[in-house]
């Protein structure tokens, strides 16, 4: 179902329901729609939450909430209702029908559509919107449909008579399969793109996480990207790929992707399938989560589930906790049994700690290998064979003093080369 832009830039009523006592979980959510109406252009004037042990299958809230919400409007001339929960298309005709005044009720999953409606730049990104508001749109036509239709058992019957609602129908279904068949092409033609890039040898890095946790930012600031980076949700759709020279200097190709969100319509994942493959077909995994946000927790589970979704979820990752320039924060809790990954904790909009992301990225590439500058007086010079012998030298310079050796070498080289170690690690990795 489509909605006025006008009236979604105006001020809209918040409706959600709290059904096994999670009171805070609701809260959390409900935030979250705040922010996803005012990115949509809109603003809260009234947030009703209902506690219900089971949704109303009629108005998933209770009649009293409804009546309630109906005053509101009618008082306060408020002519949108946003539910945090995904109505059935009679949920929505029956509210709207209570509620009366001509007065739009959408759900989260609409919310978010018009969103990437709104920020969808690249033709693909376009049609792949398209599809997921039709595929979302065509079960929520309501009407009498076939009492008003003349549709009936023989050639003949399914001419101009038949009703508005089901030619509205017919023409969805033709654009969906139409669609459908474009974005194959396209997605045949990134797929591609890939084969090509996999021929170049270099490694693919996909950077992922929750919508505003800074990916286009970080993009930006390793490679000068120059894509658009808002403090909004879902600012960017399209995904862009930048070479980025490690200090190793090898070359690889970061990507960013479309951000995460609680309650991700599987439809609209669906519909991005060909652009999430990005991170299905990256060698890393980089999730980005915003560390200052009290929720980030929760967010990066988000995250992980959807990976885990997409098939992505046994990459090897590197968790990257960004805007630690708004204040220190503990390390993240981490099962670390299970995940074995490194974590680091960066700014993309100062650049601190992009640099100790780069070696963490030039050791998982090695396969646990990092580069190393050694120090060695030149009366243990003999240190400089077992280099040779277990390690990877790139750089040796003799000093009058020293002789200053740049090698890749795995965790028991170094260790064992600890104590000419430059820059030694303050403790073990996992």
């Amino acid at each position: 179902m489509e909605f006025n832009k006008e009236e979604i830039r105006s001020k809209a009523i918040l409706v959600g329901i709290v059904t096994d006592g999670e009171v805070e979980e609701a809260e959390i959510s409900m935030k979250e729609l705040e922010r996803l109406l005012d990115t949509a252009g809109g603003e809260v004037f009234a947030t009703v939450i209902q506690n219900k042990s089971t949704p109303d299958p009629r108005t998933l809230i209770g009649k009293g909430k409804v009546q309630e919400i109906a005053e509101l409007c009618e008082n306060n001339g408020v002519k949108l209702v946003i539910f945090d929960e995904e109505l059935s298309p009679a949920q929505i005709r029956n509210l709207e029908d209570d509620i009366g005044n001509d007065v739009n009720v959408i759900d989260r999953s609409m919310l978010i559509l018009d969103i990437f409606a709104l920020h969808a730049t690249s033709g693909e990104g376009k049609l792949q919107v398209e599809l997921a508001q039709l595929k979302y749109t065509a079960p929520r036509l309501i009407g009498k449909g076939a009492e008003l239709s003349r549709l009936g058992g023989g050639i003949g019957t399914r001419g101009p008579g038949e009703s508005k609602l089901e030619s509205d129908r017919r023409h969805i279904k033709r654009r969906i399969v139409a669609l459908e068949e474009e974005l194959e092409k396209l997605a045949s033609t990134r797929r591609t793109m890939r084969a090509a890039r996999d021929r170049s040898g270099l490694k693919k890095i996909a950077i992922v996480g929750y919508t505003n946790a800074g990916k286009s930012t970080l993009l930006n600031r390793l490679t000068d990207a120059g894509i658009l980076a808002e403090d909004k949700l879902f600012a960017t759709l399209d995904p862009t790929t930048r070479k980025y020279e490690l200090p190793s200097g090898e070359t690889v190709l970061l990507t960013d992707t479309v951000g995460f969100i609680r309650k991700l319509p599987h439809h609209l994942v669906n519909a991005f399938r060909s652009t999430l493959d990005e991170a299905v077909c990256a060698d890393i995994i980089m999730i980005l989560a915003d560390a200052s946000d009290p929720e980030y927790l929760s967010q990066l589970e988000c995250t992980e589930q959807t990976l885990e979704e997409l098939g992505a979820g046994e990459k090897p990752t590197l968790y990257v906790f960004n805007k630690c320039d708004r204040g220190t924060f503990d390390d993240p809790i981490i099962d670390r049994t299970r995940h074995r990954e490194k974590v680091v904790q960066v700014s993309a909009l100062t650049g601190d700690g992009c640099d100790k992301l780069a070696e963490m990225l030039v050791e998982m590439i090695n396969g646990g290998k990092a580069r190393v500058t050694f120090k060695i007086p030149n009366s243990e010079a003999g240190a400089l064979n077992r280099l040779y012998k277990d390690a990877t030298v790139e750089e040796v310079d003799y000093g009058a003093e020293y002789v200053t050796v740049v090698a890749t070498v795995d965790a028991k080289i170094r260790g064992m080369m600890r104590k000419y170690d430059t820059n030694p690690p303050e403790k073990e990795e996992y």
